[in-house]
């Protein structure tokens, strides 16, 4: 009884966590659909009161479940955001458009479910524990969306740097043969189809709307936080600003990215072995041994 209620403990725990990476799977899909898609500049433009537009909620269970936690948030605390919450977000990718002050309504709401949700269970834990698990709750779901972003943006920073080599020599021939940077931009990112180059895309779409150049290359830095993204953001503005040549950067940049991503994949199967064998020690030995004994039994009956 004690173990089932320490199990049902954690599950509560967990709960804002599975809601809000439920939220963050149907904005990968949603951003995979529209990959082909130009990508509208400002799509988490934030109303005057403060609020994303929330237009990339209007459908899904994930959607209105943080929908329903961030109304939940705001009508019940109203908690300072932290100063590197914006670039966590930007991080992220924004994930279904949410703004800092959505995200702090989702915190302070997955506090509230998460406590009501797991109050039952903490309270039916034996001896002292639910005087550590009822503060808990309420910890652990104001701190899930947290850990939510952070794994968004680990797998972007992933993807992002698989899709760098390829796009910096696109970018490479694009100079060279004579087109001017924003121009260059615009047509890789056009020519690719992919997360890294979809935000290409929204830094070609800024500058061409106007936006300041530095601006423009600062955000895109913020939103793609992948290994030599600021070396190539260095090289962009070098170039703008002193006439630096700009293919044999991009050149040798391409170079080191695939050595970066060929140095990840041998330690990623590096890591993978010891895995692998502690899952054949303990699944497929046992197995092995459990048919030679069933034959040793079958041969000594006969």
């Amino acid at each position: 009884m004690s173990a089932t209620a320490l199990i049902a403990s954690a599950a509560g725990l967990t709960a804002a966590a599975g809601v809000v990476e439920l939220a963050g799977v149907f904005a990968a899909s949603r951003a995979r659909r529209a990959a082909a898609r130009p990508p509208t500049v400002g799509a988490g433009v934030v109303r005057p009161g403060g609020h994303a537009t929330w237009s990339v909620l209007a459908a899904g269970p994930a959607a209105g479940a943080v929908r329903a936690l961030a109304s939940v948030g705001r009508r019940i605390a109203r908690p300072a955001a932290p100063a590197d919450l914006a670039t966590r977000l930007a991080a992220a990718g924004r994930p279904l458009g949410l703004s800092v002050a959505d995200l702090m309504a989702v915190k302070a709401g997955g506090a509230l479910v998460a406590l009501l949700a797991g109050a039952p269970l903490a309270l039916a834990l034996p001896g002292r524990l639910p005087v550590v698990a009822l503060p808990a709750l309420p910890i652990a779901g104001f701190w899930a969306p947290d850990g939510a972003l952070a794994r968004r943006a680990r797998r972007r920073v992933g993807t992002m740097e698989t899709e760098l080599p390829d796009l910096l020599d696109l970018l490479r021939v694009a100079v060279q043969a004579g087109l001017a940077l924003d121009r260059a931009l615009a047509e890789v990112a056009d020519r690719h189809q992919g997360l890294l180059a979809r935000e290409w895309r929204v830094a070609a779409t800024e500058l061409a709307l106007g936006v300041p150049r530095e601006r423009a290359l600062r955000d895109l830095l913020g939103r793609c936080p992948a290994p030599g993204m600021g070396a190539v953001i260095g090289a962009l503005e070098r170039a703008e600003r002193h006439g630096a040549p700009l293919a044999e950067t991009l050149a040798a940049q391409a170079r080191e990215a695939r050595a970066n991503r060929a140095r990840r994949i041998r330690d990623g199967a590096a890591k993978a072995a010891p895995k692998i064998q502690l899952a054949v020690a303990l699944l497929l030995v046992p197995a092995v041994l459990l048919l030679v004994g069933a034959a040793l039994v079958a041969g000594l009956r006969g």
